[in-house]
């Protein structure tokens, strides 16, 4: 079943819809890990979508009987607000203006507030091996980003087409100086047709590439993966779901 919750955001003053699917037919002391994934309205149903079509990830999890929470916050939809929410990093971009990061303010709201709120809740495991971050394109960064800064709370982070414009370096350089828990693991994918030329496709993988490593010498485990067939859009980050799941440790 997928529940919603609307929820408070303190830090910006906003109320926020939540996207909650729950295992049905739960039994007597059954608990669960969690998945804490961006965009919840692409999520699980094609008609709440932005552009019509979910991750499916609703009918995924029913038919193969994969027994976790997912835990969907919705986007701020206000003008270019989602780019700010959604990055850690401020920067300016031609077609968006200036964008001011608040992705670090979102990522600790998450661990102090919301993900307290679902285990209160919700038939959880709460400890950090079964608690993890997931989302594509801006939701993708933030997984990278949350995942590594906070791996003391998450321990796998699935990044799909995760955006790098303008903020690489940076990232790079956070990435870079932090200290990453071990016992995490990061499935990160992106697509060869979210891409124009070969040349943008050798540049756009080297540079998840370039995290991967980073994250490797790390001692974490990381699964990196160009989608041959991958494009930028939902209908793509669908066919990952028994992937990313499997690499992550969701399906035994």
């Amino acid at each position: 079943m997928v529940l919603k919750h609307e929820i408070f955001i303190e830090p910006f003053g906003l109320n926020r819809l939540l996207h909650i699917y729950v295992p049905d037919n739960i039994k007597e002391g059954e608990r669960f890990p969690v998945m804490y994934m961006f965009d919840g309205h692409n999520l699980f149903f094609d008609s709440e979508a932005t552009y019509g079509k979910s991750w499916g990830i609703k009918d995924f999890l029913d038919n193969s009987n994969t027994r976790i929470i997912v835990v969907g916050l919705e986007c701020n939809h206000e003008g270019n607000k989602r780019l700010w929410e959604f990055s850690p990093y401020s920067f300016k971009d031609k077609h968006f203006g200036t964008v001011k990061g608040y992705g670090k303010i979102l990522i600790d709201w998450m661990v102090d507030f919301l993900k307290p709120m679902i285990d209160k809740n919700f038939p959880t495991l709460p400890e950090r091996e079964f608690t993890g971050l997931g989302g594509s394109s801006m939701g993708g960064l933030m997984s990278v980003y949350g995942t590594a800064m906070r791996s003391d709370i998450f321990s796998m982070g699935a990044c799909l087409s995760p955006f790098y414009d303008h903020i690489f370096k940076k990232l790079v350089e956070e990435l870079s100086a932090a200290e990453v828990n071990s016992a995490t693991k990061f499935y990160i994918s992106w697509g060869r047709y979210e891409v124009h030329s070969k040349k943008q496709l050798a540049v756009e993988s080297e540079k998840n590439l370039i995290i991967s490593r980073i994250l490797t010498f790390k001692g974490v485990q990381v699964f990196p993966h160009l989608m041959v067939e991958g494009a930028h859009n939902e209908a793509s980050w669908e066919t990952e779901n028994p992937i990313w799941m499997t690499e992550l440790g969701l399906i035994k």
